[in-house]
């Protein structure tokens, strides 16, 4: 194993670095995984029946806090990274991902906490006559966010350094298509690193009072919109769109708190309703059913530079049909193109049950 690492790295080395410019500072590392899928959801019981493993292979740019918002975090890294995993049962096969991480670093750079989000492709999902036991995929393009928490010394000897310590894996397509029971993937890690150019300058320090930087309340609109369908297996793909309002107070350059309200408008919704009135379930359903929801949220907003990681709790107050639940989360990363104008890609859900992925556009005075 050792030889084939240092293979990779020595080709990498070769291709990638004499690309890069000289004032950047990248980094390379290799790490093999093994563990164990979280029973979340007893659906998938079935489903865990070995311990996964895979491979994740990162490449990414050092900072030095050259800019504000690095030394707001401590210099951290930025940068891509290929994720494969064996699920380790014939149903749920393979995935074969690419993500685009943060690296955060804490106790003199000696801990690592990464976190990435990106797409995933999964060889087996579900099929009504081939695999209708996968349950937790319904297609092959998911989403997937992963986060390490490793020990980490770099530079040990000419260039390479080792890390070691905990991971999870999350995949999902957001109900996109059902079923959609998902899997979350608890894992050890070991690996090494390979610095490309060690002669690397000084890291930045945080000054004093970079931190500050409160601002009045700002007040914003968000359109939100996808397609999804019902838990119900075959009763097809529909859009949704959603209105809000929002007013948010940003407390520092980092954090701000957000509440707002919001009107949802739901096809698969409305489908769902038909289904239930028409299919002799004897639950009430009589299918004159509002199929529309209001809600309101309280949320937090976490900026990195341009972009924040978005996290929301909701209440629907209008919610004429029972359906997974009357209060709802939502998280997901979004991106400011501009200082007014963002986009976000988010996922709301009712405790471990997605109903939605969302792509959304928004205005912030």
């Amino acid at each position: 194993m050792i030889k084939q690492i240092c293979l990779v790295i020595s080709i990498l080395h070769f291709g990638v670095y004499a690309q890069v410019e000289s004032k950047a500072k990248y980094t390379l590392d290799v790490n093999n995984f093994y563990g164990s899928i979280l029973k979340h959801n007893p659906d998938i019981s079935h489903l865990i029946t070995g311990h996964p493993s895979g491979l994740i292979l990162s490449f990414q740019r050092k900072t030095f806090g050259d800019k504000e918002w690095q030394r707001l975090y401590n210099n951290p890294d930025y940068g891509v990274s290929f994720l494969y995993q064996n699920l380790d049962n014939e149903y749920l096969g393979e995935h074969y991902g690419v993500f685009l991480h943060y690296n955060f670093y804490f106790f003199n750079r000696l801990l690592m906490f990464r976190i990435g989000q990106g797409a995933s492709y999964n060889t087996t999902p579900y099929d009504e006559d081939d695999n209708f036991r996968n349950v937790a995929y319904g297609t092959h393009l998911v989403s997937g966010s992963y986060a390490l928490l490793n020990l980490k010394k770099v530079n040990i000897f000419k260039g390479l350094g080792l890390q070691a310590g905990l991971g999870i894996v999350h995949y999902s397509n957001g109900n996109s298509k059902a079923p959609n029971k998902s899997t979350n993937t608890l894992f050890l890690n070991a690996g090494v690193t390979y610095t490309f150019d060690q002669d690397t300058p000084a890291y930045a320090e945080k000054e004093k009072g970079l931190l500050k930087g409160a601002e009045p309340i700002g007040y914003g609109f968000v359109f939100r919109s996808g397609v999804n369908e019902s838990d119900v297996v075959g009763s097809g793909r529909f859009p949704f769109y959603t209105f809000a309002a929002f007013a948010d107070k940003r407390f520092n350059k980092k954090s701000a708190i957000q509440l707002g309200a919001e009107v949802f408008f739901s096809k698969a919704l409305e489908r769902f309703i038909d289904f239930r009135a028409s299919g002799g379930f004897n639950d009430g359903t009589t299918g004159d059913e509002d199929a529309k929801r209001a809600g309101v949220f309280l949320g937090h907003e976490l900026r990195v530079s341009r972009t924040s990681l978005i996290t929301q709790f909701g209440y629907y107050f209008y919610y004429p049909y029972d359906f997974e639940g009357q209060t709802y989360l939502r998280a997901g990363l979004q991106y400011y193109f501009t200082k007014n104008i963002f986009g976000s890609l988010t996922v709301r859900s009712h405790a471990a049950k997605a109903e939605t992925m969302e792509f959304s556009i928004g205005y912030r005075l």
